[in-house]
């Protein structure tokens, strides 16, 4: 493993574990004005689609071809059918202990506080026809489902307010950094969460029905945007760093065959083949980037056979093999030594024992 790579991965695991989130409380919402953003960083202003809100992250809006997932965010699911809706109803405990059953991940299921957010979201978009849409950053602009990676803005009393960081102001999200922090709203997302813990709203009162682990998948996630954070400041752009799922990865690792890179994305499948195992890092919809075992203890002490959906940095030279299906040239990295990889799975995790995945199409 690279050792700048090593070292930041272990302190910040520590800072996780020590650093305490320090606002000031406060009796009511309060937005926040947005300042204007780069050029590069707005996707345009669209008029909202005539019934706008699918749940508490799901907007719609006019002239995309794919709907968007708000960053920053992730709502509790809505009741899309009577059943699960009679069973949260008649016996809340085991109505979540049956949704969550055997994973080893928090799960996401539809909940009362679900409903709540779907109603906070359409109440927050009354009146409103016109919205402004902006990245996180210029490369990160679709997620896998091919959905795009947006912050939501609206101009209400002269002011851009991001319903992104209001959802979690209003308790109905927690900061979603699952995949990372928000470059451009981490401050805000954290000052808002943490007045919404104080106040007791939403997932944080304790007399509503919602998800009951919260401690857990918000432990889980920060741990992986320590990861992100680690790899983006150990191997940056200008130093062979890819991050695979930016819009240029494909052509920054073309450009780079033959050469040595580090490489960070999710176990998106493992595949077994007649030759070697292929760990297929995550990319774009029909498009991953295979990580070749042929040697099956490197495999298995590298761990990733647990580590589906998580996140993976590796190391290698790419090279490009001849896909006969497809009849293209396409890329991949050999792995010969389990150094070459580290990941989120934990290091005791069984060597063969699958991850679940948890709430996999967030």
């Amino acid at each position: 493993m690279n050792r700048r790579f090593a070292i930041a991965v272990v302190l910040l695991w520590a800072l996780v574990a020590c650093q305490p989130v320090v606002v000031e409380a406060a009796a009511k919402i309060a937005a926040k004005p947005v300042s204007a953003p780069d050029a590069g960083l707005v996707i345009g202003e669209f008029e909202l689609a005539s019934e706008p809100v699918v749940d508490g992250d799901t907007i719609k809006v006019m002239g995309l071809d794919k709907s968007l997932r708000l960053l920053g965010i992730d709502a509790e699911e809505t009741f899309k059918n009577e059943a699960d809706r009679l069973a949260s109803s008649q016996d809340w405990e085991l109505y979540l202990k049956n949704k969550r059953h055997e994973s080893l991940r928090p799960v996401k299921m539809a909940t009362p506080l679900g409903e709540e957010a779907k109603a906070f979201a359409k109440e927050f978009f009354k009146g409103v026809t016109k919205v402004r849409l902006e990245r996180d950053h210029t490369q990160e602009i679709r997620d896998r489902y091919h959905r795009y990676l947006a912050y939501i803005l609206v101009e209400r009393d002269g002011q851009s307010l991001n319903y992104n960081v209001e959802c979690v102001r209003a308790g109905l999200s927690p900061y979603f950094m699952k995949y990372g922090y928000a470059r451009r709203y981490h401050d805000a997302f954290v000052t808002a969460a943490a007045e919404a813990k104080m106040a007791g709203r939403g997932i944080w009162d304790a007399g509503k029905q919602h998800y009951p682990d919260y401690p857990e998948r918000l432990a889980w996630w920060e741990a992986r945007a320590q990861f992100v954070q680690a790899f983006e400041r150990a191997h940056p752009d200008s130093e062979g760093g890819v991050v695979l799922s930016r819009a240029d990865a494909e052509a920054t690792l073309r450009a780079a065959v033959g050469k040595e890179v580090w490489v960070l994305g999710t176990v998106a499948k493992i595949q077994e083949t007649k030759g070697p195992t292929l760990v297929l890092l995550g990319m774009r919809p029909g498009l991953d980037l295979p990580l070749v075992f042929f040697d099956k203890g490197v495999l298995l002490n590298s761990r990733l056979l647990a580590a589906s959906g998580e996140f993976v940095a590796a190391r290698g030279v790419v090279s490009l093999y001849k896909n006969q299906k497809r009849q293209s040239e396409e890329l991949q990295i050999q792995i010969l030594d389990p150094g070459q990889v580290t990941s989120t799975v934990a290091k005791d995790a069984p060597m063969e024992a699958p991850t679940a995945a948890g709430d996999a199409d967030d």
